[in-house]
């Protein structure tokens, strides 16, 4: 394709990005101070990363060997100018635009995510909410406005999630047996025994009855009801719900399985076991209580609770609440990873429960997505053919990489909880 000639901060948009779906992308930004400050702090950061980066000109920076992930930027007028507008989102917002591009996608971000803390100097890090955007009111998780968010994420296509997903549907962290790196084990068979553990650590057997937040595609349901529970599962994407009535009936257990569309808010009764997978993500952290205070309402004496839930360390928690990401501009809106303490506060503040049992298993979610990755790029053509261009593409190739770079590189990690009444 031929372009105009014209320094890369001031092109004319790229006609293969969709205006009108994508305006964020389609126009950089023109604040050439902020673009001078973001090539500074950035060449200073990555002389001290395992990366290497090269430049249209074939100039090359950066800590690494010649072994290290190299980071191309194609377009770096376009890519300092966005970094220096909105930080992160604008890092993530440039490999949209591909205004850099990276053959090894997870290597590079890991590089990153291994020294994320570090990357910004101390007496920049303090002008944070000066300069960074906080989250939009909109994206409050009111009872409301969980349903525009999850709907943004989880109702996109029931067929896009089947393109990379596994038989089972199940999209949370599957658990290996043995070694995660390599194993030569089925994904489903790893979903499958990361359910099974969970069920196992809330003691749903036989005549157990079970209240699932959060149904996914219905798996979990699934196997709680071929235990022989009897299980009521909410869900608030309409699409989940729809296609996982549709897979409960198919296995002839409609009898067992009860798929409300409901708000977790909005559950009465009580029951035996609760279980909850991957959706406290969802909640936002003003809403932790009242998410937290509904198992505790509704788990009856004597019960468990097995919650799954990614997490993050807590001075991240503390410092990045309120901060508008790239994550949450386009993948999750709404969305806050707890850390073990944060959970550990919110249960002593607002409930009657305590955690009995905690096992993490990060290692085991970076090589899940590595096969969602794997998978998701592997089906572009039929991704393309529902409607999905090239843009939302790289979009969600570069969500699938960053999440696999955090958990490689330990900055997230993911924990099987037991939680008891005190």
């Amino acid at each position: 394709m031929t372009r105009t000639s014209v320094h890369p901060a001031q092109r004319v948009p790229d006609p293969a990005v969709d205006a009108g779906r994508w305006p964020d992308i389609a126009a950089v930004p023109r604040s050439p101070a902020r673009a001078a400050v973001a090539r500074g702090i950035f060449h200073r950061a990555v002389r001290r990363l395992s990366l290497r980066v090269v430049e249209p000109d074939g100039r090359t920076y950066g800590g690494g060997g010649a072994d290290a992930p190299v980071m191309r930027l194609l377009r770096p007028g376009a890519f300092f100018a966005r970094l220096g507008e909105t930080g992160t989102i604008g890092f993530g917002e440039a490999y949209m635009a591909r205004d850099w591009d990276a053959e090894d996608l997870t290597g590079v971000l890991s590089a990153f995510a291994a020294h994320l803390r570090e990357l910004v100097p101390a007496s920049l890090q303090r002008l944070r909410h000066a300069v960074l955007r906080r989250m939009p009111s909109h994206q409050d998780n009111t009872v409301e406005g969980a349903r525009a968010n999850i709907h943004h994420h989880y109702d996109l296509s029931n067929e896009l999630f089947a393109t990379f997903l596994d038989d089972s549907l199940t999209y949370s962290s599957a658990l290996f047996s043995g070694e995660p790196y390599g194993n030569a084990g089925g994904l489903a068979d790893a979903q499958h025994r990361k359910i099974d553990r969970l069920l196992d650590a809330a003691a749903v057997g036989p005549g157990t009855t079970v209240l699932e937040i959060g149904s996914g595609w219905g798996e979990l349901a699934l196997r709680a009801a071929g235990r022989g529970a009897r299980v009521t599962t909410v869900t608030i994407s309409t699409e989940q719900a729809h296609l996982a009535r549709e897979r409960i009936a198919a296995a002839g257990l409609g009898d067992r399985v009860d798929v409300q569309l409901r708000d977790y808010r909005q559950v009465r009764g009580s029951y035996d076991a609760v279980v909850s997978v991957e959706m406290i993500e969802a909640v936002g952290a003003n809403h932790w209580d009242e998410y937290f205070a509904t198992l505790d309402r509704a788990l009856r004496p004597g019960g468990r609770v097995g919650l799954q839930a990614i997490l993050q360390d807590d001075d991240t928690v503390r410092a990045t609440g309120d901060t508008y990401t790239w994550i949450r501009k386009y993948i999750f809106p709404g969305g806050q990873i707890a850390s073990a303490a944060a959970v550990a506060r919110v249960l002593a503040r607002a409930t009657s429960l305590r955690i009995a049992d905690e096992y993490t298993f990060g290692r085991h979610y970076a090589e899940t997505l590595r096969r969602w990755r794997s998978r998701f790029e592997a089906a572009a053509a039929d991704i393309a053919a529902l409607g999905f261009d090239e843009t939302f593409r790289r979009m969600w190739s570069l969500y699938l990489a960053y999440s696999e770079a955090g958990f490689r590189t330990g900055y997230l990690d993911v924990a099987q909880f037991t939680l008891t009444k005190a």
